[in-house]
């Protein structure tokens, strides 16, 4: 049975959803979510999708799942890959899992909307300055953690690492640069070079296909 995956190009947070599946590897396939023009704010996708009103949803049969680190987990249970091998590593992938969605994730995206997706007189500059610098901070744990091994947990990748990346590989300016973090462009580069991996935009529909990517 082929999942479904209700995302949409743009969100981060669908991307860590989309790598797992495509990584795993799983029969899926996208629904596109017009986030851009309210659908996620409309009554039948509250009713029927996600009473949340979020991206990314998976469903799987009978199972429909929202929160991209419960994604994850569910598909580590498919597929036996990237949920740990030890009670410790899984312990300590949720442990960077719930990092990533309260330090760096939830601010990296609503960093990049303000900057990339709100027009120039619609920007709050002290948000973003604000924002920025709280990245600041979480670049700077990921990037200390990485200097002296290769993935965020064990010796190989994780959901640690799928989650942390979610935002990371978009190229719409909003303050983050590669090559300011070392250790963090080599783990992103050792991202890459996994068997399966796409680029967000590869992955996922567009609500702006012609835009930067």
């Amino acid at each position: 049975m082929t999942l479904k995956l209700h995302c949409f190009g743009e969100s981060g947070h669908s991307y860590k959803a989309a790598l797992t599946l495509e990584l795993g590897p799983l029969d899926w396939e996208p629904v596109y979510i017009d986030f851009f023009n309210g659908a996620t704010r409309g009554d039948a996708f509250r009713e029927d999708v996600n009473a949340m009103g979020e991206s990314p949803v998976l469903i799987d049969g009978d199972v429909q799942l929202s929160q991209s680190g419960v994604i994850q987990d569910y598909l580590s249970e498919k597929t036996g890959r990237f949920g740990g091998s030890t009670p410790d590593e899984k312990r300590e992938i949720l442990r960077w899992i719930l990092w990533d969605n309260h330090k760096l994730s939830s601010q990296a995206g609503v960093t990049r909307f303000l900057l990339h997706f709100l027009p120039p007189e619609k920007q709050p500059k002290p948000v973003i300055e604000f924002l920025q610098g709280r990245l600041q901070g979480a670049y700077s744990v990921l990037n200390k953690h990485l200097t002296s091994r290769e993935w965020i947990v064990g010796r190989s990748v994780t959901n640690a690492d799928l989650t942390c990346c979610g935002y990371l590989f978009y190229d719409e300016p909003y303050g983050f640069q590669r090559t300011d973090w070392p250790a963090i462009d080599a783990w992103l580069g050792r991202i890459e070079q996994l068997q399966g991996w796409k680029h967000p935009y590869d992955l996922m529909p567009r609500a702006f296909p012609g835009a930067q990517s």
